[in-house]
């Protein structure tokens, strides 16, 4: 019985995977979504990361260069020194969002004791660009102040405390959510047309009245789903730590492994199911394709959860990304196995549930 099973496992797993690799437009399908929206990611980031900023130079003293070395020490602006006629024309174009001006009397007003400004030109189309420049003078100005020490006569200390050990880009924040969507397509999208394609050709009638366990039908469709899936993902994790993006360090690349396996186990078995509830290619490809999108977003595919709306946050608490999201953010970026026990759990909880109910799809449809 047990060698039964194994046998129609196999052979199942086996047959899958031929199919799988000779459709490249499935394999297509699994994978451009996620190169979209990490290229829209990649934008994102570019966009709102550092904003394009014109600084006009019209002070030749020493504390006009001390104040534009500290605009320039910022690592906030995306810096273009030009003189005002050009950054006014920049301005103009939409090629900067803003002009920082260092006036030509600034060191003069600073040596006499009178008050000496920096002027900012702000376009302020954009409330989340303006934003950003009007924390970012202000803090690059106070740089001024703290780099002169003693000298300075506004007296500034600075002291800050990181909850974390290093700090993460806007654009790698998002490698991550894009791996999780990967893996969750790839799962939906061969677990679920494997299955309904054997409705279509009938064949689920053959399995289903041969002496194979139902059981091992099921495994064999699920596993061909999760190697496909695994595969992809690790060999994402693996481009991106050769490109620096993501760094997990020693055991945590186990947790990491893990994790990436949960969700390519679950993105399968729902595929599964899916395929069997429907039975056509069409339809699964179309629920699957809306149903990987809304998990990637609400599970906070595209910014930082903690920060959304709490109706938001309520809903994520449901879905189980999630807490593989949380998970792989711990382990890749921070080496922390900080509540792993509890996304694991979940994780492997909800699976457990999606087989039951795939298992009981299959069953249904085969009294038909």
């Amino acid at each position: 019985m047990i060698q039964n099973f194994f046998r129609t496992t196999w052979f199942i797993l086996r047959k899958d995977l031929q199919i799988w690799l000779h459709q490249p437009a499935n394999i297509a399908a699994t994978i451009v979504p996620a190169l979209v929206v990490l290229l829209i990611q990649a934008l994102g980031a570019q966009a709102v990361g550092r904003s394009p900023v014109a600084l006009v130079m019209d002070d030749t003293g020493a504390q006009g260069a001390m104040i534009a070395q500290a605009i320039r020490s910022a690592d906030v602006f995306r810096l273009q020194e030009v003189d005002s006629a050009q950054a006014q024309t920049q301005l103009n174009n939409l090629d900067v969002v803003a002009i920082v001006t260092i006036p030509a009397n600034f060191t003069a007003n600073l040596q006499a004791h009178q008050p000496a400004k920096v002027d900012v030109t702000v376009n302020n189309l954009n409330l989340d660009l303006t934003n950003d420049i009007r924390r970012a003078v202000p803090d690059a100005i106070t740089q001024y102040y703290l780099a002169q020490g003693d000298a300075s006569p506004i007296k500034v200390t600075m002291n800050e405390s990181d909850l974390r050990q290093q700090d993460i880009q806007l654009f790698q924040y998002a490698v991550l959510p894009t791996i999780v969507l990967l893996l969750i397509i790839s799962g939906l999208i061969t677990g679920g047309l494997a299955t309904a394609r054997e409705w279509e050709t009938s064949t689920v009638k053959e399995l289903l009245l041969s002496p194979a366990p139902g059981s091992a039908v099921i495994a064999g469709k699920v596993l061909a789903g999760f190697v496909t899936s695994f595969f992809l993902g690790v060999l994402v994790l693996a481009v991106a730590y050769l490109l620096g993006w993501i760094y997990p360090q020693g055991i945590y690349w186990l947790s990491t492994l893990l994790i990436v396996a949960l969700i390519a186990l679950m993105g399968s078995s729902l595929g599964v199911t899916i395929g069997a509830a429907l039975r056509h290619v069409q339809p699964v490809i179309g629920v699957s394709m809306f149903l990987a999108l809304y998990l990637f977003f609400l599970s906070g595919g595209i910014s930082v959860l903690a920060f959304e709306p709490t109706w938001l946050q309520a809903i994520a608490a449901f879905v189980p990304l999630t807490y593989g999201n949380h998970a792989l953010q711990m382990a890749v970026f921070y080496n922390s196995a900080d509540l792993l026990g509890r996304d694991v759990l979940i994780l492997a909880s909800f699976t457990v549930v999606i087989l039951f109910l795939g298992s009981k799809a299959i069953n249904r449809q085969s009294k038909y």
